[in-house]
C-alpha cells in the first residue's frame, strides 16, 4: 500500500481471507470452527475442574495436564475473535495493532504448548526411571517453576516478535490468507528487509520447537530403555501405558507442525488452500484433541468425569 507521495507505510486495517475457494461454503466452515470451539473449550474447563476439585488428582502428572488444558484455551480465544468475525459476520477487517497482539499471543501460546509437552516428557521419565525419587523430584514449587519457566522462555523469545513487524513497511496490500494473524502471512505483504524477521523467526522455532522437540525424544528413549528392562510384561505394559496419552499428544501436536514446513519447504507451489488448510489443522486440532485424549486412555480423569456427572444428576 503507497501513501500520498507514493512511499510504502503500514496500513490502519488488515484484510482477512478466510478459507480460499470456499465463498460460498462459509455458513459449514463457520459451524465447523463453532463445533472445534465448543469441544475444545468445554472439554479443557472440564479437565481444569476436574484437576482443581479432586484431591486424587493433585498429583505432578495432572498438574501438567491442567497447564496444558490452560494453554490450549489460550490458543483457543486468541484466534476465536478474528474467526468468528469472519465466519460469522462476515467482517474480515482487523486493526493493524490488534493483528499484531493476536499474532503475539497466537505464536506464544503455541510455543508454550511445545515447553508444556517437554515438561510432561521429564514427568514421565522420572515416574518410569526413577519412581522411588519421583514425589521428592516434581515438588509442587518445582513444578510452579517449570510452569514460569516455560511462560518465561516464550515470552522473552516472542517479545520482539511485534516490533520488527511494525518497522516494517507494507507494499504488496492489506490482505491476509488466514481467518487470524501469523508472523509467515504479515512477511507476504510486507516489503523492505524481511531478512531480519526471517532469520529471528528461524532462530525461535529451533530455539524452541528444535530443542523441545529433542528433548522429547530422549525423555523416550530413556523411556523404552527402562521399559525393556522390566522383566515382568504386565508390568512393561503397564509402564508403556501411562505415556500413551502424553505420545498422542506430542503427536496431535508435532506432525502438523513437521506437514506444514514440508509443505513449505518442498511443495511450494501447493494450492493456497493446502496451506491455510494445514494452518488450521495446526491451530485447531490439538487444543480440542488433547482432552479427549486424556479423557479416553487416563481411567482416572473418566472417573472424574463419571463423579462430576453422578453427582449433577444425583
Amino acid at each position: 500500500m503507497l501513501g500520498l507521495n507514493g512511499t510504502p507505510f503500514q496500513p490502519a486495517t488488515l484484510q482477512l481471507t478466510g478459507i480460499p475457494g470456499m465463498q460460498t461454503g462459509q455458513a459449514w466452515a463457520a459451524l465447523v470452527f463453532c463445533t472445534l470451539y465448543l469441544i475444545s473449550i468445554i472439554g479443557n474447563l472440564t479437565i481444569l475442574v476436574l484437576v482443581i476439585r479432586e484431591p486424587t488428582l493433585h498429583q505432578p502428572m495432572y498438574y501438567f495436564l491442567s497447564m496444558l488444558s490452560l494453554n490450549d484455551l489460550g490458543v483457543s480465544f486468541s484466534t476465536l475473535p478474528t474467526v468468528l468475525a469472519t465466519f460469522c459476520f462476515n467482517n474480515r477487517h482487523v486493526d493493524f495493532d490488534a493483528c499484531l497482539a493476536q499474532m503475539f499471543f497466537i505464536h506464544i501460546f503455541s510455543f508454550m504448548e511445545s515447553g508444556i509437552l517437554l515438561a510432561m516428557s521429564f514427568d514421565r521419565f522420572v515416574a518410569i526411571c526413577d519412581p522411588l525419587r519421583y514425589a521428592t523430584v516434581l515438588t509442587n514449587n518445582r513444578i510452579l517453576a517449570m510452569g514460569l519457566g516455560i511462560l518465561a522462555k516464550s515470552f522473552t523469545t516472542l517479545f520482539p516478535f511485534p516490533f520488527l513487524v511494525k518497522r516494517l513497511p507494507f507494499c504488496k496490500g492489506n490482505i491476509l490468507h488466514h481467518s487470524y494473524c501469523l508472523h509467515p502471512d504479515l512477511m507476504k505483504v510486507a516489503c523492505g528487509d524481511i531478512h531480519v524477521n526471517n532469520i529471528y523467526g528461524l532462530f525461535v522455532v529451533i530455539f524452541t520447537y528444535g530443542i523441545d522437540s529433542t528433548f522429547i525424544l530422549l525423555s523416550y528413549t530413556l523411556i523404552l530403555r527402562a521399559v525393556l528392562a522390566i522383566a515382568s510384561r504386565e508390568q512393561r505394559f503397564k509402564a508403556l501405558n501411562t505415556c500413551m496419552s502424553h505420545v498422542c499428544a506430542v503427536l496431535a501436536f508435532y506432525v502438523p507442525i513437521i506437514a506444514v514446513s514440508m509443505i513449505h519447504r518442498f511443495w511450494k507451489s501447493a494450492p493456497l488452500v493446502v496451506h491455510v488448510m494445514m494452518s488450521n489443522v495446526y491451530l485447531f486440532i490439538p487444543p480440542m484433541l488433547n482432552p479427549i485424549i486424556y479423557s479416553v486412555k487416563t481411567k482416572e480423569i473418566r472417573r472424574g468425569i463419571r463423579q462430576v456427572f453422578c453427582k449433577s444428576w444425583g
